[in-house]
């Protein structure tokens, strides 16, 4: 689905399909004396995944990057574990079984920060509120809403 960007309701929305990838802790290498932190591979590859959705946006001549105060809401939406039966699962898609395990929602929100970063944001530091949620689906995304807090 393409980004939707509302320029009169100074709002962004972007959904990106497939599982949803959490921020990993950083790795460290050696190179040359020097000791080196870099990003795992698969949060590495979600940003990038993350920012490829961006892209028409991105190419709009018309977009600035936001640099006032906004709100990020986020919406997880996993995949179902195997083992859920019928029961749960539609539980589960109604919202009344929700995810209590790993990753933390945390982590999720600075994936997507950080993909966000220099693209849609100027800096994600002009984020002052935040809203995130993990649910189950059938169809595993992240939901992302920035709206201009003015």
């Amino acid at each position: 689905m393409p980004v939707k960007y509302y320029k009169d309701e100074n709002q962004i929305e972007l959904i990106v399909y497939g599982n949803p990838v959490a921020q990993g802790r950083p790795r460290f290498s050696r190179q040359g004396g020097f000791v080196k932190a870099y990003d795992p591979i698969q949060s590495k590859s979600y940003k990038q995944l993350i920012r490829l959705e961006l892209q028409p946006l991105l190419s709009d001549p018309n977009f600035k990057p936001i640099d006032w105060a906004c709100c990020l809401k986020l919406k997880v939406f996993r995949s179902m574990p195997k083992s859920f039966s019928k029961k749960k699962r539609e539980e589960a898609v109604l919202g009344y079984i929700r995810p209590t395990t790993k990753p933390d929602t945390d982590n999720y929100v600075k994936g997507v920060l950080d993909a966000l970063n220099g693209t849609v944001l100027k800096d994600d530091s002009v984020v002052c509120e935040i809203f995130a949620w993990k649910f189950y689906s059938e169809r595993p995304r992240i939901e992302v809403v920035l709206q201009a807090k003015i």
